[in-house]
């Protein structure tokens, strides 16, 4: 099995749902999100959260803004049935969609339901291919309304080894402080080779955060930046002009 594909394995998305909270900062990520997109001076009211998993950042904009509609669209089913059931609550305002959006076609799909006030996504378009990251941010882009954001949280190239060792001991610190909690008995070098030799670890394909940057000003989004950086994980983004 190669690259993204692990995602519709239950046993791969259980593990990532287990160790989400070894992630750096992943609560101040969100918090940076919710900020932006709060500039706006109007409430959002329809939304996509794409490549969603169980739905974490979605939930977080229903959080603040409880009356708005949302979208929640995955390719993998085991994460969009734990994005049903946290989500339950809200079921008569939201919809779920199982999409590949590395096939072009997904912004047929999406028409109908837009256009978006917020456009967000989690560690997610990291998993396609190079060549493909560009045109996934045009057709954002064409999603959304005058005005409307699109946040990018999402696993970026490192520019040095030691960032990248920096991030891997931070993981691996994290999930070995979860597993002694769980009263687990996997030494913390167990838990690195486990780490290390993940089998969805392929299924990165990581560029600089400037590099795509600088692809959302060319496509014509404003107020582009990085807002947010802690070793390979970042919080970028732009909107659409009024």
């Amino acid at each position: 099995m190669v690259n993204d594909e692990v995602w519709k394995l239950p046993a791969i998305v259980n593990r990532f749902l287990s160790y989400r909270a070894a992630i750096p900062l992943a609560q101040e990520q969100i918090g940076i999100m919710m900020s932006i997109l709060k500039t706006n001076e109007e409430p959002i009211e329809k939304f996509l959260d794409l490549g969603c998993g169980d739905g974490i950042l979605g939930a977080a904009i229903l959080g603040t803004y409880p009356e708005s509609r949302g979208v929640f669209a995955d390719f993998s089913e085991p994460m969009l049935d734990e994005a049903r059931e946290q989500l339950k609550e809200y079921a008569g305002q939201l919809v779920f969609e199982n999409l590949d959006y590395g096939e072009p076609d997904w912004v047929s799909r999406m028409q109908p339901h837009g256009p978006f006030d917020a456009i967000v996504s989690g560690y997610s378009i990291h998993h396609q291919p190079d060549a493909r990251k560009r045109p996934i941010y045009e057709e954002i882009y064409s999603l959304l309304k005058p005005g409307g954001w699109f946040i990018n949280i999402e696993h970026i190239a490192a520019a040095t080894q030691l960032t990248i060792d920096l991030f891997n001991n931070h993981i691996i610190d994290g999930r070995y402080a979860i597993e002694k909690a769980n009263g687990g008995n996997k030494t913390r070098q167990e838990i690195s080779d486990i780490f290390m030799n993940r089998p969805d670890k392929d299924a990165n394909i990581l560029l600089p955060v400037e590099v795509q940057c600088e692809w959302l000003r060319e496509i014509g989004y404003e107020s582009v930046d990085c807002y947010f950086r802690v070793y390979e994980l970042a919080v970028f983004g732009g909107r659409r002009p009024n």
